[in-house]
């Protein structure tokens, strides 16, 4: 399966927002140059991320965002149930219009081969995607901090 790059960008972000820590803020262009990527495309993730609960926007001199839970409480599974599109096919929506749907063990095998793939994002959260925090540190942020 492969994520959407607004899912990409989303867990980057967060884990951006786990580095610096729960209180600093950091900025959209601050975590677009970091990591080499779109501004825009990081400012749409905030947003969402912001509507979803993940990250608070702070306004001003010297604001930006912060993460609204701990990395503790972020599960990855549920960030990515949240970000993507998991209908893998049109049949895994209401009235498919495929005529042997009643019959198909293909989308059979595509809805457990999805759930598996859910079932271990489940197990992991946010916290346990940085725990190589000095690692992580010292690739991303070349700069002064």
């Amino acid at each position: 399966m492969q994520l959407s790059t607004h899912t990409d960008y989303s867990l980057r972000t967060l884990i951006h927002l786990s580095l610096r820590g729960g209180d600093t803020p950091v900025t959209v262009q601050e975590i677009a140059r970091d990591y080499g990527i779109s501004a825009n495309h990081v400012a749409k993730v905030a947003q969402t991320l912001s509507q979803l609960g993940y990250v608070k926007s702070l306004r001003g001199r010297g604001g930006g965002l912060v993460l609204a839970q701990s990395p503790q409480a972020i599960n990855v599974g549920g960030l990515v149930r949240q970000t993507e599109n998991l209908k893998l096919l049109e049949c895994f929506g209401p009235n498919p219009p495929c005529p042997i749907d009643p019959a198909c063990k293909l989308k059979r095998v595509l809805q457990q081969a999805q759930q598996a793939f859910l079932e271990v994002l489940d197990g992991y959260t946010l916290d346990q995607l940085a725990r190589n925090r000095r690692e992580l540190e010292q690739l991303l942020f070349k700069g002064p901090a």
